[in-house]
């Protein structure tokens, strides 16, 4: 009789299923980007390099085998919506950093309350003066328009050595157009060329008829514009229906395929410098481009791709606070987390992302030793293009 019982048990232990593994708590990384409003195309391009990092690296086994979870927000394209994103995700989701947001101007009203919750942000996109002074918990991985600026203005020179005269245009009602545009006139002058008419404009303009009139009457030869894809797109169209025919500079807002329908074929030849390009040649890189183009049928723009480092930048310094603790973060305090996470972040550690060799300095500022200058090529048919390496 026991024996028969013991057979009838071991028969029912032997049919039952293995127990699954425990699987372990994601790790909360906050997103918080424009996915509405006049810059949702820049934000959409932030959405899509962050969703390739979160799969790229949970496939590489997350943060030493516990998954990371990228909780998005939708900051809209003001100060007021950044905010609450911010607000949700350091109560609400309770991240232990945030990547974003889009603008400038919205890392000046949001940055703020992060770094008072001590929560360590990540910036994809400010590359206006002055982010990383917001406070201790602010680093950026896009390097600032100071060092990215002049030299779409050197080869535009290098192209073009009779340039003298300059029209400078920019969306006052935007930090980022507004502090690029202060970069780009000092660099003008410091190449010794005449900035012969400066208009502004607003992000919501669609009618440029008074700044282009100004601009043909001042007889430029170069012209520099700063702000975003739309007013931008539709600026460089009536600079050259106009009957403008000479160089264009592109400021970071024109740095974006979302330029290539406001446009269509007049965006041709427009230089732009970038601190990304889809053909630099990193291992890594090309697992980003193969990656990208496979979910979403294009190459990744500069926005995606800083998306992707900005994510990166954070799981590395998970990675790195665990070897160094020898404690897993989801057993940490949330508020210990958070502030080893940013010590991480600040430490100089070394990333090779698709952007190349980056590493932030204990002020939060990012050092990258690449950059590029490209121009835009447009295809057949004016509604799609590419930016070109310029050689």
């Amino acid at each position: 009789m026991t024996r028969v019982f013991l057979s009838v048990a071991l028969s029912l232990v032997l049919a039952m299923p293995a127990m699954a593994e425990p699987v372990a708590k994601p790790i909360p990384i906050g997103v918080a980007v424009a996915t509405t409003s006049n810059i949702a195309l820049f934000g959409q391009e932030q959405v899509n390099g962050a969703k390739i990092a979160e799969a790229y690296f949970n496939a590489q086994g997350g943060v030493n085998g516990t998954p990371i979870k990228l909780v998005f927000q939708d900051t809209a394209g003001d100060e007021a919506g950044a905010v609450n994103a911010f607000q949700s995700l350091i109560t609400t989701a309770k991240v232990v950093g945030i990547v974003g947001p889009t603008l400038s101007q919205q890392a000046f009203a949001a940055d703020p309350l992060a770094n008072s919750a001590k929560v360590p942000v990540v910036a994809p996109s400010n590359t206006a003066k002055g982010i990383p002074q917001i406070g201790d918990y602010i680093s950026r991985i896009s390097a600032p328009m100071t060092v990215v600026a002049p030299k779409s203005l050197q080869k535009a020179l290098a192209l073009n050595p009779g340039i003298r005269k300059v029209a400078v245009l920019y969306a006052q009602n935007d930090a980022f157009s507004t502090s690029e545009t202060s970069v780009f006139q000092e660099a003008i002058k410091t190449l010794n060329l005449k900035i012969v008419s400066l208009q502004k404009f607003q992000t919501t303009d669609t009618d440029f008829t008074t700044q282009v009139t100004a601009v043909l009457g001042s007889a430029a030869d170069l012209v520099v514009v700063s702000g975003l894809a739309a007013d931008s797109g539709n600026l460089v169209k009536q600079l050259r229906q106009f009957g403008y025919k000479g160089p264009i500079v592109g400021g970071n807002g024109l740095n974006s395929p979302n330029m290539f329908p406001v446009c269509g074929a007049l965006c041709e030849g427009i230089l732009v410098a970038q601190a990304y390009s889809p053909q630099a040649d990193l291992p890594v890189n090309k697992e980003f481009v193969k990656r990208f183009e496979a979910v979403y049928k294009k190459s990744p723009a500069q926005f995606s791709a800083q998306a992707f480092a900005a994510v990166q930048a954070i799981v590395e310094a998970l990675r790195k606070v665990e070897k160094d603790t020898k404690k897993k973060i989801t057993a940490m305090d949330l508020a210990a987390a958070r502030q080893a996470v940013n010590k991480a972040l600040l430490s100089g550690m070394l990333l090779h992302t698709p952007l190349g060799e980056i590493s932030l300095d204990p002020k939060g500022e990012v050092n990258q030793k690449q950059f590029y200058v490209s121009t835009i090529r447009m295809n057949p048919g004016g509604k799609t293009g590419a930016f070109v390496l310029t050689k």
